[in-house]
């Protein structure tokens, strides 16, 4: 199942529209939602986690709307969100904040007890369940981050530039992460790091000051490119094109 956004319209209070009569159907797998500053990536994500509501248009996943009041909470029990920054919570270990999460998402509190040992194993965290999550490196909070948007068996997560500040190492845990779990739920991976798109990402979104400059398989996105760009540059060498085209 797909979130859906249909001719949705939002602007923040007293400022120009960030988003304009958009229309787009988000892909199953993993997709890449990829802008520059001002893009209105964040304004999307904000749409798509229901944080944020469309002045007009809709959200919808399956039968829920997320402007429909009794709609918000199934809507976020199938959809998790990873903010850029996760944060320990304040007195918590690893597996009682994951369980905590899922708590907050409606599930009884033995469940979320229960399904956050799945979901801390799922990332590779089971061994530090009982380390407080204030000792987890930034990398490590990430993962915890992750396991707090699986905890619910979300079938869409959202994340929010996930890489930002990981070293070479973490990166490459995270895209072992993707690729471990993207059988499980679809993900939405906002980032300006057009690197790890050829191995990560099924489906690229290319967002211009509210506009959809593209929308389609990353192969496609990848053909872009001029042919005489390096298979390791091609990525960003379509991002130019697209981004420098509309300046």
């Amino acid at each position: 199942m797909t979130i859906h956004v249909s001719r949705c319209y939002f602007a923040y209070r007293r400022r120009e529209p960030i988003l304009q009569d958009l229309t787009l159907d988000l892909p199953s797998g993993c997709l890449v939602l990829l802008g520059p500053n001002g893009a209105g990536k964040s304004t999307l994500l904000g749409l798509l986690a229901s944080g944020l509501i469309p002045s007009a248009g809709s959200v919808t996943l399956g039968d829920l709307d997320t402007r429909r009041r009794g709609d918000l909470r199934p809507y976020r029990q199938q959809v998790g969100w990873l903010p850029q920054q996760v944060a320990p919570v304040p007195g918590l270990r690893v597996r009682e904040q994951a369980a905590y999460a899922g708590w907050l998402k409606g599930l009884s509190r033995r469940e979320a007890w229960d399904r956050s040992l799945d979901a801390i194993k799922q990332v590779g965290l089971h061994e530090l369940a009982e380390r407080s999550a204030a000792q987890l490196s930034g990398g490590q909070l990430r993962r915890l981050g992750i396991a707090q948007t699986m905890v619910h068996s979300a079938r869409v997560v959202l994340m929010d530039e996930p890489t930002a500040g990981l070293d070479p190492t973490q990166r490459r845990v995270f895209r072992g992460l993707l690729e471990d779990l993207k059988n499980q739920a679809s993900f939405v991976v906002s980032t300006h790091q057009t690197d790890d798109l050829e191995d990560s990402y099924d489906s690229v979104i290319l967002l211009d000051r509210g506009n959809v400059l593209f929308q389609g398989p990353t192969v496609s996105f990848l053909d872009l490119a001029p042919h005489q760009v390096a298979s390791g540059r091609r990525a960003e060498a379509a991002y130019a094109g697209l981004v420098k085209g509309e300046a």
